[in-house]
């Protein structure tokens, strides 16, 4: 049996998420992010003066870039959708540039794959199933704004408690905190 770990610290506007697999001990994929008040024109971020490694930047556009068919809903389409509750959308094209408030969510993402002869492949593939899940996550955000923009905090805390019960549920484990601080 193997399975994932998930290792998450939020101290907003700054979060760090960390996944290793115990079948895999050379595998693990590290995420930072930093969300800002801006449309992506922060271009060092992450001080990658201080961070000597290589990296790629790649701008997600949640209304514009092509997502994989099979994850495609009309109703998440932003293109199309607006919201009822906050009049926001459909997003145009350079929706980015508009003065309306805009929240950028910086990703830095780090795969490390230490495995000879297939250490590129492998992390290339990660980064792009990644990328997916970023676009796609962030586009049902947008698109299910409704349905939690009118959230207090304590009901958010509750929705995540039933969601860890309804999971470990699903996998047959106990849960171990309850929403209550």
């Amino acid at each position: 049996i193997f399975y994932i770990t998930e290792k998450a610290w939020n101290y907003y506007p700054y979060t760090i998420t960390e996944y290793t697999c115990s079948f895999l001990p050379k595998f693990s994929i590290y995420i930072e992010t930093k969300y800002e008040d801006n449309n992506g024109s922060n271009d060092n971020i992450f001080d990658s003066d201080k961070n000597h490694m290589d990296h790629e930047v790649c701008f997600l556009d949640i209304a514009y870039d092509e997502i994989p068919d099979r994850y495609y809903k009309s109703s998440e389409d932003l293109r199309y959708f607006a919201s009822v509750k906050t009049g926001r959308g459909p997003l145009k094209e350079g929706w980015r540039d508009e003065p309306s408030p805009v929240m950028c969510s910086y990703k830095l993402v780090t795969v490390k794959f230490e495995v000879w002869g297939l250490q590129t492949r492998v992390e290339q593939f990660v980064q792009k199933v990644i990328r997916d899940i970023l676009l796609i996550g962030h586009r049902q955000a947008f698109a299910w704004v409704d349905e939690w923009c009118d959230l207090s905090l304590e009901d958010v805390r509750n929705f995540e408690y039933q969601m860890q019960v309804e999971t470990n549920q699903k996998i047959g484990t106990q849960v171990l905190a309850s929403p209550d601080p």
